[in-house]
């Protein structure tokens, strides 16, 4: 059965500088809880299409539609069992979405669209970071078992990216 995740959060910069900073491949590790020990294992990077604006030198490089991390992680904190997941990033539109697949990894399916919109909150222009995830373990009702003390984990991850992000985009 299909479960529905949704997240959301407010930030005071630009969303053109959010956009550019989630489309960073290398950025995954810095959102995700220091617990997890998340890395990027392997990375193909398929280009965006062309850059609506010009990028800093240090910037890094940004994955468009076709790209694919390899990336693994600890599921329990502490514990040296890791982990692999391979995502496929199959939708980009400059400035305001994009979305990944699991390819290979410890759901039966797995779909995360990025979305980033601009909105003004007390006269300061920010953005609204907002993450739509389907998913489902398979596994029939043990799945869904499953997936309920997944999603508890997978909210901490996300409140976690909530406290940190702001600190982040200003670096």
């Amino acid at each position: 059965m299909k479960h529905r995740l949704q997240f959301e959060d407010w930030v005071p910069f630009h969303v053109e500088r959010v956009f550019l900073f989630f489309a960073n491949p290398e950025n995954l590790p810095r959102i995700m809880p220091p617990a997890t020990a998340t890395r990027i294992d392997r990375v193909r990077l398929v280009p965006p299409p062309s850059l609506p604006v010009s990028l800093p030198e240090n910037f890094g490089q940004l994955a468009g539609a076709g790209s694919e991390f390899d990336t693994s992680f600890r599921i329990v904190p502490h514990l040296p069992l890791r982990t692999r997941w391979v995502a496929r990033i199959t939708e980009f539109e400059w400035n305001h979405h994009f979305a990944d697949i699991q390819v290979k990894g410890p759901f039966r399916s797995w779909y995360h669209r990025h979305e980033m919109t601009a909105e003004t909150r007390e006269d300061h222009a920010g953005t609204v970071v907002r993450d739509r995830i389907e998913c489902d373990l398979g596994f029939g009702v043990l799945g869904d078992f499953g997936l309920r003390i997944l999603s508890s984990q997978i909210e901490r991850t996300f409140r976690y990216r909530q406290r940190v992000l702001s600190q982040l985009l200003e670096s």
